[in-house]
């Protein structure tokens, strides 16, 4: 059981789920908010993430990434603790098992909703299960083109975030594509960081990935970029949101701020794979305090 646990990555979870709770938040401050949408959005999102986990790991090994030379992070058919049989049956188990929960998801959310939505909600989720796979699956992968970055922001970030509010609210509010790109743009951090990380063994093995494009000095400017303007978004949203902003909130919010805006500072290019790797996780967890932080001025900050 625990080869299983280990190749679902349980550490790149809790930002799976972040723009699932930052929609949540922002529809709970709307005043529109249903627990048991809430409840199966985490679980449809988190399907999908071990589903991309696994799909990533079975993927990498078949296209010759995974290689003796990868010291940092192995993956679980790369060392053999799973065989390609078993995780190619994982991978269509928890494709069946994301798609389930999606519709139950859609027809709690959309009871009253016209069929265009539904049909529009049913090829976002089938593009989701599609997009976890194709990654690295397939003879084209779209993560070794370097559009990885492109398919996390729209995923991690304006897909999670501005769906989920849209399933319990029924409205689009222009504003939330504010905190919904913050949420995006720090999700794509953890995956440039990975980038960085696996740079050299990219590179040999070629995969195209942004690092590998700008070279790893322009990839670490990448990363600081990403995180600032990621803190940015957040930190303009209370003058565009619909709701009275309390005169705490920014000063709240900073609570979220520092702790990534010191990851901005302590990133270097002179930093080896195993130096990266701590700052995937922290990264990760970083956005997460972000979101809950931001969710609670939301919450009781905004009336």
């Amino acid at each position: 059981m625990n080869r299983w646990v280990e190749a679902a990555r349980p550490r790149t979870l809790p930002l799976a789920v972040s723009s699932i709770l930052l929609g949540n938040f922002l529809a709970f401050a709307q005043g529109s908010f249903h627990w048991a949408i809430a409840i199966l959005a985490v679980l449809t999102t988190l399907a999908l993430q071990i589903l991309s986990n696994f799909a990533n790991d079975l993927g990498d090994f078949n296209n010759g990434i995974d290689t003796q030379d990868r010291k940092v992070a192995l993956r679980a058919v790369q060392t053999g603790k799973i065989s390609q049989a078993e995780m190619q049956l994982a991978v269509r188990i928890t494709a069946i098992i994301s798609f389930i929960l999606g519709i139950c998801l859609l027809a709690v959310g959309l009871q009253n909703a016209s069929i265009q939505t539904w049909i529009g909600f049913l090829g976002l989720g089938l593009a989701c299960i599609a997009a976890a796979i194709a990654y690295t699956v397939g003879k084209r992968p779209y993560g070794y083109m370097g559009l990885g970055d492109l398919s996390v922001f729209l995923f991690f970030g304006l897909t999670g975030t501005i769906g989920t509010y849209f399933l319990h609210t029924h409205v689009f509010e222009l504003a939330t594509l504010l905190p919904a790109s913050g949420c995006g743009l720090l999700s794509v951090a953890v995956l440039n960081l990975n980038n960085l990380r696996d740079l050299e063994n990219d590179r040999k093995s070629g995969k195209n990935s942004i690092p590998v494009r700008i070279g790893k000095t322009f990839g670490f400017y990448y990363q600081k970029a990403l995180l600032f303007v990621g803190v940015i978004c957040f930190a303009i949203y209370p003058l565009f949101q619909s709701l009275p902003v309390h005169k705490n909130q920014n000063l709240v919010l900073f609570l979220g701020y520092y702790p990534i805006i010191l990851m901005i500072r302590e990133l270097n290019e002179k930093m080896t794979p195993a130096e990266i790797d701590p700052y995937l996780k922290k990264t990760a967890l970083r956005t997460l305090l972000l979101i809950l932080v931001f969710g609670f001025t939301q919450v009781f900050l905004s009336r």
